[in-house]
């Protein structure tokens, strides 16, 4: 019986026999049971792996350190068997037996000579071993790296394989996720020519070469090979072609089978709009059961649908989008025919009594993959699954969308910036959480305000800013402050009554800063109704949940948060809010565990460190009330009892037991 699910490729995640997600908090226990993973029986000596993790330290400290980590991980498995880790004095074992681990899985498709073992292979091939991974240990890095290197081989060797027994169609998806994993090498980009040849769509052919030809140039200084240039004279012949489209051409328009057999053309390049542009393209049918047509067009159409919702999104039309169904299309295309930065597109399998659906999120300027992953569910449960899928994708690539515009905006020229440039910047700023992060914040939101005076969105993150002021105790005037806040998110509410955004980041700063709870909450509750995918409305509202005392609700909200985005990069923040809620219900012990791994995460962040000290204050946990007051004096050696109170909102019978907890861990009066 399966216990433990382990995904090694791509981001890492743990989950339990039921597919429950499990969090592992700690960065080093994660490589961790990746390295006991991938060893042949599950065991790594003591000893192996203090060279790995802690390869610059004493034998002694490095066993110690490996000891803590064993803790903290039989922590995060507490509602697991306990025999699925163990240890004696020299070993560490995990137990394969009940561990499915999808490394181990795609290493025995890959090395198979048939079409679905390789198909799943692919299918489970993520993303590279522990994307995102990275541990300042030489000795980790050198095993990291080669064990990437040996399963990224394997990847685009049992890819090749695949794309030489495919036919038709699967050919073209399979080279072009060849061409994502090995973009540089020639021979895939033939294969995709070949393919789409093969498919009678050689206008496709010619462009890829294009493609091709500038990448190659641009990358490495050469032309396309003799094998690529013959294939494409062939194209040329064949259809008496004489000249080659561009990307800048649009005089040619190059066609390509529709759905109901006529055709579409490319349209000239739409200008892109400034704010960010997605289209949701048809998902494709894998399942070869034309029964599941219009379901996975109903999950286009909710997708479409609950990502209009975002104000600040510009998301194309449905009818749009779905002139592309049933073609081949690359998305650098879609973005110049439909003017967007973005591309979503998709697939559903069906296996059984089973379906899967893909998604994957695509810049459309550099065909980099943002985000992607897969869902699956029972047939009978089709439309809750459809709900589920819907309301997942788009919480999932929300922050995606925004952190790849923040990033954008910061290779802009500032010479060039408008009111939304200033706004994702004013946004950046916010996520550094520090002081100087939140004073470069209020600035840039402020000089979006300058520039759009109705720019809803912007006064309430303005107003925002100074929720983390108080949280992070940056504050210098606390009574002018809040003067300033409520006008700010009041300001944001009369402008932005239908904007998600603007009432969730408003009503937060009325309810958390400025003591006008009952406000706040409403506001953050209406932001809900207007879009339910929004995760930190969700985040928002727990907060408030715990500070008027309705703290399962306030959990519940959270775990909603977190279920909308899992990978989100603030999720310190829900930890966080977890701890203060269960505080508030007086559940010190698991109040300690959240703030305690919120701390870990954000370290020089008031409170979750004044959450931890005061619940572990309440629950008699000396030496962790001792450790955790010693960050809060760090943070802020001016705060005392006396003036506590400047920064967390709550209700007086909780701010009680608060400061009793706070006195017990050392705060002074």
């Amino acid at each position: 019986m399966t216990v433990l699910k382990l995904q090694l490729l791509g981001d890492f995640q743990a989950l339990d026999g039921a597919g429950h997600s499990v969090d592992v908090l700690a960065k080093k226990g994660r490589a961790l049971l990746a390295a006991l993973a991938l060893s042949p029986s599950g065991c790594v000596s003591r000893q192996r792996l203090a060279e790995l993790f802690w390869g610059d330290r004493g034998d002694e400290q490095a066993r110690s350190s490996l000891r803590q980590v064993l803790a903290s991980l039989r922590r995060d498995f507490a509602n697991l068997d306990a025999q699925i880790l163990s240890s004696d004095d020299e070993t560490v074992t995990l137990d394969l037996i009940r561990t499915e681990i999808d490394a181990c899985n795609f290493q025995r498709l890959a090395r198979s000579d048939h079409v679905n073992d390789l198909r799943l292979a692919l299918d489970l091939y993520r993303g590279d071993l522990l994307t995102g991974t990275t541990l300042r240990e030489s000795e980790f890095e050198a095993w990291h790296n080669s064990e990437q290197a040996r399963l990224h081989s394997l990847a685009v060797a049992s890819a090749e394989k695949l794309w030489s027994l495919e036919t038709g169609a699967n050919r073209i998806a399979i080279a072009k996720r060849l061409i994502v994993l090995e973009p540089l090498k020639e021979s895939l980009h033939h294969a995709l020519m070949q393919s789409y040849v093969e498919s009678d769509e050689n206008g496709l052919a010619l462009q890829h070469y294009s493609v091709c030809r500038d990448l190659l140039k641009a990358e490495l200084g050469i032309v396309p090979g003799m094998q690529i240039e013959i294939l494409r004279q062939k194209i040329l012949d064949e259809a008496k072609i004489t000249s080659i489209p561009s990307e800048k051409d649009n005089s040619i328009s190059l066609t390509a089978r529709g759905a109901q057999g006529g055709t579409a053309a490319f349209q000239p390049s739409a200008e892109l709009s400034n704010r960010p542009s997605i289209a949701v393209l048809p998902f494709h049918n894998l399942s070869g059961d034309p029964e599941q047509e219009y379901f996975a067009d109903g999950i286009v159409e909710e997708i479409t649908i609950a990502l209009s919702q975002a104000r600040w999104l510009f998301v194309i039309d449905r009818n749009s989008s779905f002139s592309y169904k049933a073609r081949t299309i690359n998305v650098k295309d879609v973005g110049r025919g439909l003017g967007v930065r973005y591309v979503l597109e998709g697939s559903v399998r069906k296996a059984a009594n089973r379906l899967r659906i893909a998604a994957q999120l695509i810049d459309t300027g550099t065909g980099v993959h943002l985000w992607a992953d897969r869902f699956e569910g029972n047939l009978e449960d089709i439309f809750d699954l459809q709900d589920r899928v819907t309301s997942q994708v788009v919480g999932a690539i929300a922050p995606r969308l925004e952190a790849a515009e923040i990033e954008r905006v910061r290779r802009k020229p500032t010479a060039s910036l408008d009111a939304y440039d200033h706004f994702l910047r004013g946004i950046a700023g916010l996520h550094r959480w520090s002081r100087a992060g939140n004073d470069e914040a209020l600035i840039q939101f402020n000089q979006a305000i300058r520039i759009d005076p109705l720019y809803a969105a912007a006064y309430g993150l303005a107003a925002r800013t100074y929720v983390q002021r108080r949280s992070g105790a940056w504050m210098i005037d606390r009574t002018h402050e809040i003067v300033v806040a409520e006008k700010l998110a009041r300001q944001a509410i009369i402008l932005g009554h239908d904007d998600a955004v603007a009432l969730c980041t408003a009503g937060f700063a009325l309810a958390d800063f400025c003591e006008a709870i009952p406000d706040g909450d409403a506001m953050i509750d209406r932001s809900i109704v207007l879009n339910a995918n929004l995760a930190r409305a969700w985040l928002y509202s727990g907060w408030v949940k715990a500070s008027l005392g309705e703290a399962d609700l306030a959990l519940e909200r959270l775990a909603r948060a977190r279920q909308l985005s899992p990978l989100d990069p603030q999720d310190f923040s829900n930890r966080a809010a977890m701890g203060f809620a269960h505080f508030v219900a007086a559940r010190y012990g698991e109040a300690l565990f959240y703030a305690e791994a919120a701390a870990l995460e954000r370290p020089g962040f008031l409170l979750p460190n004044l959450i931890a000290a005061t619940a572990a204050g309440l629950a008699g946990r000396d030496a962790n009330a001792r450790r955790a007051m010693l960050r809060v004096r760090e943070n802020d050696p001016s705060l005392r009892l006396s003036n506590v109170d400047r920064v967390q909102s709550m209700r007086p019978e909780d701010f009680k037991r608060w400061v009793e907890g706070l006195k017990i861990a050392g705060l002074p009066e």
